[in-house]
């Protein structure tokens, strides 16, 4: 029926039900991404992404998932990796432009809201479509550790814990059962292992999760080894 009203031929129509289908569309294809997970804790900030590659002879050393915006801030997508990669570089240039103009590391809610912005202009004009991509994005400002969420209508959130793509429900279940808010980094990091393991529905190793860190010591993003990950296996 939907096809057949063409509510869903242009972005700019809404069905009388008041949806708009191209929206809801971009969404499911974020709900078939491969899974992600973000968690804050007091010591800082853990973003883990399941990086399968799509053949045996790629190389894993670039990042599929988990992109570094500016020092203390990360985000891991989870959707259409063109898609996010024009989002990511608007982000860059964001901060970088908040550092040349006042001298100070760009504020996460800011950053978010801005890319948001964005996302939300392609919903509502004809000839373009909505981003297919979420985003998990963390991060340490002046006022603490941030972990925030966008999606393709342009809206976005904050969380403790959170996951998107593919088999979120069980993911997101199993955080809402262990997260606390008192975790130590390192169980925080074993927890969103197991949170990405239980999402990907299958065996993986720590050559395929990968693991991103803000610890509120330094405030400034590292990516764990293939052996640092391992150690969160054991």
């Amino acid at each position: 029926m939907m096809r057949s009203n063409r509510y869903d031929a242009a972005i700019t129509i809404f069905s009388p039900e008041g949806r708009l289908y191209q929206v809801e569309y971009a969404l499911e294809l974020v709900k078939r991404g491969a899974p992600i997970v973000g968690i804050l804790s007091p010591e800082g900030l853990v973003l883990a992404a399941n990086e399968t590659p799509g053949s045996s002879l790629e190389n894993l050393s670039y990042p599929m998932k988990i992109f570094q915006v500016d020092d203390h801030i990360g985000a891991a997508i989870a959707g259409l990796s063109s898609d996010a990669r024009v989002l990511i570089s608007q982000a860059r240039v964001f901060c970088q432009s908040n550092r040349l103009l006042y001298d100070e590391p760009a504020d996460v809610e800011s950053l978010v809201g801005a890319l948001s912005d964005r996302m939300q202009r392609y919903t509502q004009h004809g000839g373009i479509r909505p981003f297919g991509v979420s985003m998990i994005v963390a991060g340490i400002d002046t006022t603490g550790g941030k972990l925030l969420t966008t999606d393709p209508s342009g809206s976005y959130r904050g969380y403790k814990a959170k996951a998107l793509g593919r088999k979120a429900d069980e993911a997101n279940k199993l955080l809402d059962e262990k997260y606390r808010e008192d975790l130590t980094l390192d169980e925080v990091i074993t927890l969103a292992i197991e949170a990405v393991k239980t999402a990907s529905g299958s065996e993986v190793t720590p050559a395929i999760i990968k693991v991103a860190i803000i610890p509120n010591e330094t405030r400034i993003l590292r990516r764990l080894t293939e052996e640092e990950v391992a150690k969160y296996f054991e």
